[in-house]
C-alpha cells in the first residue's frame, strides 16, 4: 500500500489505499519511515497519495489500539526533515490527523483545489505529535496553529494557500508534473551545491 518509485535520482512515494482515504496502519508507517530514513542519497523526495483524498489519518481501528499515540509518526516526520534532499509533499486531496505531521515535514506543499486541511487531535483526546505544533507554527504563526490545533477548523486550500499552509494550488491532472518541475532544479545540480544551498536555508533544523 506504500509504493516507491525511482528515477535517477527523484524518490516518488505514493500512499495507495484510496478504499480507506489512504489511512495509514502501522505496518504503512513503519515503511514510510524506512523509505525516507533510507533516501539520503535521493536528489529530491515526492510523497503524494492515490485517489481523492492524501491521508485520512492513522487508520481508526489501529488508532483505537494505539496507533494513534505511536511514536512512528514523529519517527517517520523527523527522517523527512533530516533529508539533505528537497522533499515536496504533493497533496492530492485532503489531509487530516496524524497524517498532517509527513506534510510540515516537507520543504514544500502543493495541493488540489478541492484539498481540506484539518488535525482534531483535541476532539479525539491526543495530542499531537510533539514536532508538529512547532513546524506548524513555523509556517502559519501561533494564532492560526491555534485555529487549526485547538478550534478544530478545517482549513480549505484557498484559505491555507493565504496562510503558508501550502505554497501552491494546483490543478488535479497536473498535480505530479508540477511537483517534478520544482524539483528539476535539484536534482540537475551538483550534490554539493543542492546540500550547500539546502544548509543555507536552514535544512538542518528539524
Amino acid at each position: 500500500m506504500i509504493e516507491l518509485a525511482r528515477d535517477d535520482g527523484l524518490w516518488t512515494v505514493t500512499i495507495n489505499r484510496p478504499d480507506k482515504a489512504n489511512s495509514l496502519t502501522g505496518d504503512m508507517l513503519a515503511e514510510l519511515a524506512e523509505i525516507a530514513e533510507s533516501a539520503t542519497d535521493a536528489r529530491a523526495l515526492i510523497l503524494t497519495g492515490a485517489g481523492k483524498v492524501f491521508s485520512a489519518g492513522a487508520d481508526l481501528d489501529e488508532a483505537r489500539a494505539g496507533l494513534a499515540k505511536s511514536d512512528l509518526w514523529e519517527r517517520l516526520s523527523s527522517a523527512i526533515a533530516a533529508l539533505p534532499c528537497l522533499t515536496v509533499a504533493a497533496l492530492n486531496g485532503t489531509l487530516a490527523g496524524g497524517a498532517m505531521g509527513m506534510a510540515l515535514a516537507c520543504d514544500l506543499r502543493i495541493a488540489v483545489p478541492g484539498a481540506k486541511f484539518f488535525y482534531p487531535v483535541m476532539k479525539l483526546g491526543f495530542l499531537p505529535q510533539p514536532s508538529d505544533p512547532a513546524r506548524l507554527m513555523a509556517l502559519v504563526g501561533p494564532a492560526r496553529a491555534k485555529l487549526i490545533l485547538m478550534a478544530g477548523q478545517r482549513i480549505l486550500a484557498d484559505e491555507a494557500l493565504q496562510f503558508g499552509l501550502i505554497d501552491r494550488i494546483v490543478a488535479p491532472d497536473m498535480l505530479l508534473d508540477t511537483a517534478r518541475d520544482l524539483v528539476a532544479d535539484s536534482c540537475a545540480a551538483s550534490a554539493g551545491v543542492a546540500a550547500g544551498i539546502a544548509r543555507l536555508c536552514g535544512k538542518s533544523a528539524s
